[in-house]
């Protein structure tokens, strides 16, 4: 059995903010080895990172990976954009989007995933790095898209490295034309897709329920305007028209000139290279986007600390 030294006691209490007496006890139980003690302390509820698992997580990476025809991306949170710039959490979030391609989108297979050079689970690795790091972190989603023939094309605005960053794109051409063009191609896509943010791929994809509330609100601003009945229904689908404009990535003006409709871009591209393409997918994560931040008053914590 190796020797429990106050080093070692000292280094186990700063990975998992356990008590000192708790720390002894788990070096104790595992003859010294360092990460099953880090485990035997989580198995017992002792880690802190159990309990930093109630603090928002709202900031942290997008990761991006391609592989050939397949890409992926995920989003890691964390509490903190100071953690962003860790080369640790950094490292996993790499690894884990090189995961995501095989778990084919599915967060539950990616998180009981092998972590590289491990023989833990990706989710065991990730309460691993919130214990070392001293943050609450989350593998909040997953996705993949695969073409064939074709390419996925990756783009990662605001980069913090290579793959990493705050907003992450894929967009899946098929397409039997030259990969060299279709990834010119799609990287003026994936471009527009991370600024215009566009809430689906065609008019049919949209979700029927936001239609008909746009809808509700067009009918309403329509007969209030106090024009004849004959004209409403033609004032509704005008202004559908331009709603769908806005949100449908086929029927946005490309941001490359401003007014062709995308759509009109592929089809003017597979014109020129002899080779229909289709635009069959995409992806965009933006880091931290749906996740309604806590607003914090510094002052009013101290003060209230003070008081109790």
């Amino acid at each position: 059995m190796s020797e429990i030294t106050a080093s070692l006691v000292k280094e186990l209490r700063e990975l998992t903010g356990a008590g000192m007496m708790d720390c002894k006890k788990a070096l104790a139980e595992t003859k010294a080895d360092l990460e099953a003690a880090v485990d035997w302390l989580r198995k017992k509820g002792l880690s802190a990172a159990a309990k930093k698992s109630g603090r928002q997580a709202a900031e942290g990476l997008v990761g991006m990976s391609c592989e050939g025809s397949k890409g992926a991306l995920v989003e890691v949170n964390a509490e903190t954009d100071f953690v962003g710039r860790n080369e640790q959490f950094q490292a996993f979030v790499k690894d884990v989007a090189k995961l995501a391609i095989g778990a084919q989108g599915d967060i539950e297979a990616l998180k009981k995933a092998t972590y590289p050079g491990s023989n833990k689970t990706v989710e065991e690795q990730l309460t691993h790095l919130i214990a070392t790091i001293g943050e609450n972190m989350s593998l909040r989603r997953v996705a993949a898209v695969e073409v064939s023939p074709g390419v996925v094309v990756p783009y990662m605005h605001s980069a913090t490295a290579p793959g990493l960053g705050r907003i992450g794109v894929l967009v899946a051409l098929e397409s039997a034309a030259p990969a060299d063009k279709l990834e010119a191609l799609g990287k003026q896509i994936a471009m527009h897709i991370a600024a215009n943010n566009p809430a689906s791929l065609t008019v049919a994809e949209l979700d029927p329920a936001a239609v008909e509330r746009e809808r509700a609100i067009f009918k309403d601003q329509a007969l209030a305007s106090g024009k004849p009945a004959e004209f409403v229904d033609k004032m509704i689908e005008g202004r559908l028209r331009k709603f769908y404009e806005e949100v449908v990535l086929e029927e946005q003006a490309f941001i490359m000139d401003g007014k062709t409709p995308v759509k009109e871009i592929i089809a003017t591209q597979a014109k020129d290279l002899g080779q229909p393409i289709k635009l069959v997918g995409f992806v965009r994560f933006g880091l931290g986007e749906g996740i309604e931040k806590v607003q914090t008053d510094f002052a009013a914590e101290v003060a209230a600390q003070l008081k109790s």
